[in-house]
């Protein structure tokens, strides 16, 4: 050693100097891995990139076909809006600007082709709208109209779920993508390996520190990969302290998070949609029996009867103030009976020659909540579409009570002995419930009744069958519905 010392020293190389040439290689060695993961981070960074734009961009274009197109277009059609003034090209070429910038972030074939697809959608959606500005300038009907628009939405339904199928091919290639950077972080745990095999004797210390961080982020990532690929959304992975990892994971938590938004917002929406369009349903209905009900008010007022005039109008002011509950979507059965009542007082002092009626609710479930203003159509329907149909005066009973011994469900029945429905006409009406109907002259028969089923399928979901409708021709029909007794 003293040797060694002597002839080091002699030829003027210091422990320093070695020290230094050891940590140059050290480095020099660690510069590789270093440059690799770099370059593999960025490779991946920017594909997460554009599945991420791909994605929102889609969405947004999503939303667009399926909303506002179609909604320019009833203004349009409504008469509230000029052709002319609509933003409808607008919107048709910020959807194929669209398209067009994701084909050029586009590397896989099939969502290539899912692209051109959506784009040849669009054309054909393209040409109905000018066919639609073609056949108003050449002084078609409303009805006519508002068809060729249900030919455009539909469209629009086609165009979104080619989207929705984009958006999951994305969600395919993120998740491949994703194991793609679990092997390669096994390559690049052995080469880091390799490499402090090399250099333990000069950096031991370090290796074990700098090893134990890297392999700590990389299983926090690994772990945070495989809850993303088992469906858990809200998993979040910590940032690690190498900066050049930090992109990759705020990426993949960014990407978790905007596919756990999407699939929220597309539900939400869609249970918006549905609420809206119940909401628009049922408003329809109004305006015609308000009309009768004044009218009615009239003819006993110039008739001199005020006790009628007083009665009917109370009853009036308590069925609107129970219908608008201030906006509330749930009422007691209590307030909903009493809705009926309302609504019976003003249609027995209107049609007191052919009409008596019955009602029966058990007082043990008036308490419980349930949506508000599904009972009223069925008596309605049952006035109009039953008994007035039939010779004589009529006769109507509204039934209410426990389905079951357990108490747990509420099975309401409104009778009467009307015109009933004949066997051809009671499957078609059947029919016309669950699926809905081409023809809407059709649906229009039996208008309240599907508003009804449609509601009790949208708020209890699984927990009803919604209507169940016995009838005979001749002999009357019984329409009811059970629902889930529910406090809350």
């Amino acid at each position: 050693m003293h040797f060694i010392k002597e002839k080091l020293f002699s030829n003027k190389i210091s422990l320093k100097k070695i020290m230094l040439y050891s940590y140059l290689f050290l480095i020099f060695l660690m510069i590789i891995p270093a440059i690799y993961s770099i370059l593999l981070l960025n490779i991946h960074v920017r594909k997460y990139d554009k599945i991420i734009s791909n994605v929102s961009s889609a969405n947004d274009i999503n939303l667009i076909a399926k909303e506002e197109i179609p909604g320019e277009l009833w203004d349009i059609v409504c008469g509230r809006k000029d052709f002319a003034k609509g933003r409808q090209y607008h919107l048709l070429a910020t959807i194929s600007t669209g398209i067009n910038e994701m084909k050029s972030n586009i590397l896989d074939s099939t969502s290539q082709e899912k692209l051109e697809v959506a784009a040849r959608t669009c054309i054909t959606l393209s040409k109905n709208i000018q066919k639609l500005e073609e056949q108003m300038k050449n002084g078609s009907t409303v009805k006519q109209n508002e068809a060729f628009l249900d030919d455009i939405r539909t469209i629009t339904i086609l165009f979104s779920e080619i989207m929705q199928d984009f958006i999951m091919t994305e969600i395919r290639i993120a998740n491949e993508t994703n194991n793609s950077i679990k092997k390669s972080s096994i390559r690049l745990t052995i080469l880091h390996f390799i490499f402090v095999l090399f250099s333990i004797f000069v950096a031991l210390s370090s290796f074990i520190s700098v090893s134990s961080n890297i392999n700590s982020s990389l299983l926090d990532m690994e772990n945070f990969s495989n809850q993303i690929a088992e469906g858990n959304l809200l998993a979040r992975t910590t940032e690690p302290d190498f900066i050049e990892l930090k992109p990759l994971a705020r990426n993949m938590n960014k990407m978790a998070s905007q596919i756990d938004l999407l699939i929220k917002k597309n539900i939400e929406e869609e249970k918006n949609f549905q609420k809206a369009e119940m909401k628009a349903l049922q408003a329809q209905i109004t305006p015609h029996f308000l009309y009768n009900t004044f009218d009615t008010i009239l003819w006993l007022a110039e008739e001199g009867k005020t006790d009628d005039v007083v009665k009917i109008t109370k009853a009036f002011s308590d069925f609107l103030r129970i219908s608008l509950s201030r906006g509330h979507e749930w009422i007691t059965v209590s307030q909903e009976v009493e809705h009926i009542t309302n609504y019976l007082t003003i249609q027995k002092i209107r049609y007191a020659d052919i009409l008596n009626y019955k009602i029966m609710v058990n007082p043990e479930i008036l308490e419980f909540k349930m949506i508000k203003l599904v009972l009223q159509p069925l008596v309605e329907n049952a006035i109009y579409h039953g008994i007035k149909n039939k010779r004589g005066r009529g006769y109507l009973l509204v039934y209410g009570d426990f389905a079951d011994e357990q108490k747990k469900s509420i099975r309401f029945t409104v009778k009467d002995d009307g015109a009933g429905f004949t066997e051809e006409r009671l499957l078609q009406v059947q029919k016309e419930l669950t699926e809905g109907s081409d023809n809407s002259e059709k649906l229009n028969s039996v208008y309240g009744l599907y508003n009804v089923h449609k509601k009790l399928k949208l708020y209890y979901g699984e927990n009803t069958q919604g209507i169940e409708i016995v009838s005979n021709k001749g002999n009357g029909a019984s329409i009811s519905f059970t629902i889930p007794c529910l406090k809350d």
